[in-house]
């Protein structure tokens, strides 16, 4: 059971929340829940809440997309790794679903060798993508989403959530089952696919084809150095030996990611 060692809350220089409280010590299962959880104490900050319940996360597993039925159990609250993504599309009004699948369509021409085009079907109330891939046969290139790539599912899921709603995203290595070509144009897909709304969009990444983007501002990228005591979190910007870097020319790549290799991987090929 995870109980909570502080809360603390400040507006501006003032603390206006400081747990736990003489509350909590009369009552040390008030502890398992954070000052936001709490429907009856939350009044003050529910609009906080209300936020951080919107924000989206989405890390899809191929695997849960096309075999669903294989995987038994409760579903996880908002879906986080795209069992129900087929669900989504289905709930979205068809003019706006067309709209945003056609957009994808014209995406994966470029990046799905002999892809040509796909839609949206419902059959026996299940609802399914097919995707027409040039062959020499007529009809013989048509493949449901159980047959698509797992970098093909993911690339659609992420072009998907770019257009879904303006909440935060957070997206976990996106990167993942991509062709490294594609994988360089990530960032300007992200902005891209966006328009006319934006939402703010929180990748993590180990990548230097996606870094590898000179456009990225040192500005957007936060680097993460773990310690003894927990993990610094810095703008790329703050960090002066990286803005020397930029300048001379190198990508966010090659600038930052050599900071973030553990201190003594070249061990690791030694281990016994």
């Amino acid at each position: 059971m995870l109980i909570l060692t502080y809360e603390k809350v400040w507006h501006e220089d003032e603390l206006i929340l400081n747990r736990p409280d003489a509350d909590d010590k009369k009552d040390k299962d008030r502890l398992t829940q954070t000052h936001l959880e709490q429907i009856n104490a939350n009044k003050n900050f529910r609009d906080i809440a209300r936020f951080l319940e919107s924000v989206v996360y989405l890390h899809l597993l191929p695997q849960l997309l096309k075999h669903p039925l294989s995987f038994t159990g409760p579903d996880l609250p908002g879906d986080p790794f795209g069992k129900g993504f087929l669900d989504r599309i289905s709930k979205v009004n068809e003019k706006t679903r067309t709209a945003w699948l056609k957009k994808i369509e014209n995406a994966l021409r470029f990046a799905v060798p002999q892809f040509n085009k796909f839609e949206f079907k419902q059959e026996k109330g299940q609802p399914h993508l097919e995707a027409l891939y040039d062959h020499w046969r007529p009809k013989a290139g048509k493949q449901k989403e159980d047959q698509f790539s797992d970098g093909t599912l993911r690339l659609i899921a992420l072009l998907w959530s770019l257009q879904e709603g303006d909440s935060i995203l957070l997206l976990e290595e996106p990167e993942l089952s991509l062709n490294s070509a594609i994988v360089t144009r990530i960032p300007s897909l992200i902005y891209k696919f966006q328009k006319p709304k934006k939402r703010q969009v929180l990748l993590s990444t180990h990548s230097m084809d996606l870094l590898s983007d000179k456009g990225i501002s040192l500005d957007e990228i936060l680097v993460l150095s773990p310690s003894a005591e927990g993990t610094t979190v810095n703008t790329a910007a703050s960090i002066p030996m990286i803005r020397q870097m930029m300048v001379a020319g190198l990508s966010p790549a090659d600038a930052i990611l050599p900071r973030t290799k553990p201190k003594n991987i070249n061990q690791l090929s030694l281990f016994d």
